[in-house]
């Protein structure tokens, strides 16, 4: 059986990256969303909350699952005896970052592949900063994030 993560923090998830869930869910028999718990950033939603709000638009996928990390991605890769990670590209300049990362997870357990996929390019322009960006003054961020999404964000940001 092959499995591999979809790591991020995912603060909050985008279509973008249901996108490339739908494609990693077409490759692999297993599919784990890795949450990370903080990945250096600071999260609008806690890690529990981004959990749930993952897992109420991954149910067409039964073979997907979604949990949370903390630590080095490789280990947690390890310890879920994935064969791959998979990253979204979603413009060139994406590639610099994730390159070194892949990199670097390589040198960290050269067993552990990182295959780069690029959502559909209507998302190419999308992501979660800018997508809170928009919901902080109140602007319509349906077109961007899942209805359960838009409406944590309206909560958040008091605007509904």
């Amino acid at each position: 059986m092959r499995h591999c993560i979809y790591p991020g923090t995912f603060d909050p998830i985008t279509y973008g990256h249901l996108d490339v869930l739908a494609r990693a869910a077409k490759l692999f028999d297993k599919v784990t969303v890795a949450v990370a718990e903080s990945a250096g950033k600071a999260p609008l939603f806690p890690a529990a909350r981004r959990v749930e709000l993952i897992a109420a638009n991954v149910g067409q996928w039964p073979h997907v699952s979604v949990t949370t990390f903390g630590g080095l991605l490789v280990e947690f890769c390890m310890a879920q005896k994935a064969d791959a990670i998979i990253r979204g590209l979603r413009a060139l300049s994406d590639f610099e970052f994730e390159f070194n990362m892949a990199l670097m997870n390589r040198h960290l357990q050269p067993k552990l592949e990182t295959l780069f996929v690029m959502p559909n390019e209507q998302f190419s322009y999308t992501s979660s900063t800018l997508v809170k960006q928009v919901a902080t003054f109140g602007g319509d961020v349906a077109h961007f994030v899942p209805p359960n999404v838009a409406k944590a964000l309206r909560e958040a940001y008091g605007k509904g």
